[in-house]
């Protein structure tokens, strides 16, 4: 397009100048003033249609004036709207392109904090796997500690039976009696830990899906933002959405959004390492159990042995008492036997002595002397009565002590039946059920 002053100089030169720089021509009528006059009626109405020149050409420049004003402007606003479109364009392109690396940044965090928590999530699913697996171990120990404290209140009821004198409070109840208590307390101790280990699981899902809705929301805000980032002008799904310009009101900020993610791993790491420390002590605690168990059943079964030797040892002691009170009932009978053979062997003497007194009683007269054969008879048949009255006491003695003898020999039997009782419950009936020796692997909970 030509310039405009271009435009103007091809016209009329008049036209070009100024309207002051005309010269002005004056032309003088005569005039009729009178009111009568036919001239000046004519002449009045002539004049009130017509311009003077002057102002013709005023005319005409005011027109060529706005002319260039309105080409001059119009040229300048044209330019101005090339400028401006090129600079809206210019902007445009560079706040998208900002848009695009925003875009691209926040992917990124989104990204990032996406990964933390996947990773967070992956590691409390494994954690919580390993705590079920102890807390399957607890429960197995548990079930374990059932067979060892059955045996020993078993063992307790079964030595009730014992009979007197052997019914004591000896060493090995006692060590049964801490055996039972110590199964008492470790399966209260294995049952607390149980209740702790499942509320740490309870824990360990109720933040691993609170991350896992983290992760969601994450998922879904990368496709969003991904999606978004592959739009471009060319894009065939685009329009007009004017009331999304704005920020809502529950939005948040970039840092409390980071602080969000940051707490909700902070937390899950927390309890995963609260996992971490239970796992241990649970291992602990099954170690720790299972040799105080096989300690204090090493005790019992101690204090059972050397019972049962000390038994052992009564046993044979009263089994010699006993072979020595047979031996001497057989020869108390034997002697027993002697001494009535022996008062029976008296009798005859005795009738003889006492026949020859007898006899002799009947002599006649004088013959009736007191000589000295009677008096040997008499002292014969007194000596023949002491000696049957001293062998019937000795009879009777022997006979007291046979007695004896046979209680005795039946105290000691009763007492070896007692203490065979007693071996039998101690050794038979307690320490063969005692012989259990998967119980260790089983109270570490690696058994069924």
């Amino acid at each position: 397009m030509a310039h405009p002053s271009a435009l103007l100089s091809q016209g009329p030169a008049p036209q070009a100048l100024p309207a002051s720089h005309l010269p002005v021509r004056v032309c003088e009528v005569a005039r009729n003033t009178g009111p009568d006059s036919s001239s000046g009626l004519a002449m009045a109405s002539f004049h009130t249609t017509k311009h003077l020149l002057h102002e013709w050409h005023q005319s005409n420049a005011h027109l060529y004036r706005e002319a260039f004003t309105s080409c001059e402007q119009a040229q300048r606003g044209r330019a101005e709207a090339k400028e401006l479109a090129e600079c809206a364009a210019a902007t445009a392109q560079r706040t998208q392109q900002d848009s695009m690396t925003s875009l691209g940044l926040r992917l990124q965090d989104i990204h990032f904090w996406k990964a933390e928590l996947q990773k967070e999530i992956e590691d409390l699913e494994a954690e919580t796997g390993l705590l079920a697996a102890q807390k399957l171990r607890l429960e197995r120990a548990l079930d374990a500690t059932e067979v060892p404290y059955t045996i020993a209140t078993d063992n307790l009821k079964c030595r009730e039976t014992r009979q007197p004198p052997d019914l004591v409070s000896d060493e090995v109840e006692g060590e049964l009696l801490k055996e039972a208590e110590l199964i008492r307390n470790i399966q209260e101790l294995l049952k607390r830990t149980l209740t702790q280990a499942a509320n740490q699981m309870r824990l360990n899902q109720d933040h691993k899906e609170i991350c896992e809705m983290d992760w969601s929301d994450k998922v879904e805000t990368y496709n969003i933002d991904d999606k978004c980032g592959r739009y471009s002008n060319q894009s065939t799904n685009i329009q007009f959405h004017p009331h999304s310009v704005k920020f809502e009101e529950s939005a948040s900020t970039p840092e409390t959004w980071a602080k969000f993610s940051h707490d909700n791993i902070y937390r899950a790491e927390q309890e995963k390492l609260a996992s971490i420390s239970l796992r241990a002590l649970i291992d602990n605690i099954l170690h720790d159990v299972s040799e105080d168990l096989r300690m204090q059943s090493a005790a019992v079964n101690e204090a059972f042995a050397k019972h049962c030797e000390e038994l052992d040892d009564a046993k044979h002691k009263l089994e010699h008492h006993l072979k020595n009170i047979l031996k001497e009932i057989g020869e108390q009978e034997a002697n027993i036997a002697a001494l009535k053979q022996t008062i029976k062997d008296k009798e005859a003497p005795m009738k003889v002595a006492q026949t020859r007194l007898y006899d002799r009683s009947f002599r006649p007269n004088v013959e009736l002397c007191r000589d000295e054969a009677q008096f040997r008879l008499i002292s014969e048949v007194e000596e023949l009565t002491e000696s049957v009255e001293s062998l019937k006491k000795k009879l009777l003695e022997s006979e007291q002590s046979l007695r004896n003898l046979e209680d005795t020999r039946m105290n000691l039997e009763k007492e070896i039946a007692v203490k065979t009782n007693s071996i039998f419950i101690d050794r038979q009936k307690c320490m063969a059920h005692r012989t259990h020796d998967s119980l260790i692997l089983k109270l570490a909970g690696y058994q069924q």
